[in-house]
C-alpha cells in the first residue's frame, strides 16, 4: 500500500529554511517560511483524508493497517516541525538588526543534526528499514546536551551585557523549538518501527 507522505518535504524546507534565514538574516527567506504554513496544513489535511479513504475503502489488516496508523501519527509530527520552523522565521526580523551573539553559538551545529535526524526517520518510513534510526537515542542525547550548552552560554552573555538579553532570549527559545523537533523525529522513529516490525519502542 503506497501512502507517501508528499507533506514531509514542506516541513523539512520550512526548518532548513528558517535556520538559513536566522544565520544570514535574511527577513525575505523567513517570509517565505511564514508563508508555506497554509500550504502544509492543506497537505495535512489531503494525506489524512487519503488514510481514511484508504480504511474505509479497502478495509486493510496486518502491516497496511499499521502503515495508515503510522501516516496518520507522522503526519501530525510532520506538521509540528513545520509549525516550529514557522516560529523561527517570525524570529528573524527581531533579530535582523544586531550582529549574532558568537555566531550564533551552537545553533547551527543543533539543527543539522535535527535535520539528519528527521530526513532519516522519513527515509526508514519509506524504505521500510530501520538501520538509519538505530542510533536515534544517541543522537537525541546530544540534542539536549546541545540545548542546555546553549542555554547556559546564552545565559552568560546577558549576564554580562543587559543589551544581549533579547538576543538571549531567542535564542534559547529556537533551542528549545530545535531540541522539540528532535523529539518529533523520535516520535516518527517510533511509528515506523512499529509498521515495519509490529512491536512498539520508546526513544528517550
Amino acid at each position: 500500500m503506497s501512502l507517501e507522505i508528499k507533506g514531509s518535504d514542506i516541513s523539512k524546507e520550512m526548518l532548513k529554511n528558517s535556520i538559513a534565514a536566522l544565520k544570514n538574516q535574511d527577513v525575505k527567506l523567513a517570509k517565505k517560511v511564514y508563508s508555506k504554513k497554509d500550504e502544509l496544513m492543506k497537505m495535512d489535511e489531503n494525506i489524512e483524508h487519503r488514510c481514511l479513504q484508504a480504511i474505509s475503502m479497502y478495509q486493510p489488516m496486518a502491516k497496511d493497517m499499521r502503515k495508515i496508523g503510522a501516516s496518520l501519527k507522522i503526519i501530525t509530527y510532520q506538521t509540528r516541525i513545520g509549525r516550529y520552523g514557522k516560529d523561527i522565521a517570525k524570529m528573524v526580523e527581531e533579530l535582523s538588526d544586531s550582529p549574532h551573539i558568537a555566531k550564533l553559538v551552537s545553533i547551527p551545529h543543533m539543527s543539522e543534526i535535527v535535520e539528519e535526524m528527521i530526513n532519516d526517520a522519513l527515509n526508514a518510513y519509506k524504505t521500510e528499514k530501520l538501520i538509519n534510526i538505530k542510533s536515534f537515542i544517541e543522537r537525541d542525547d546530544d540534542v539536549d546536551s546541545l540545548r542546555e550548552s546553549i542555554f547556559r552560554e546564552t545565559l552568560s552573555y546577558m549576564m554580562e551585557d543587559n543589551k544581549k538579553i533579547k538576543q538571549g532570549m531567542y535564542y534559547a527559545m529556537i533551542a528549545r523549538y530545535l531540541e522539540r523537533c528532535a523529539d518529533h523525529a523520535c516520535k516518527i522513529a517510533e511509528k515506523v518501527n512499529y509498521m515495519i516490525t509490529g512491536k512498539r519502542i520508546e526513544i528517550k
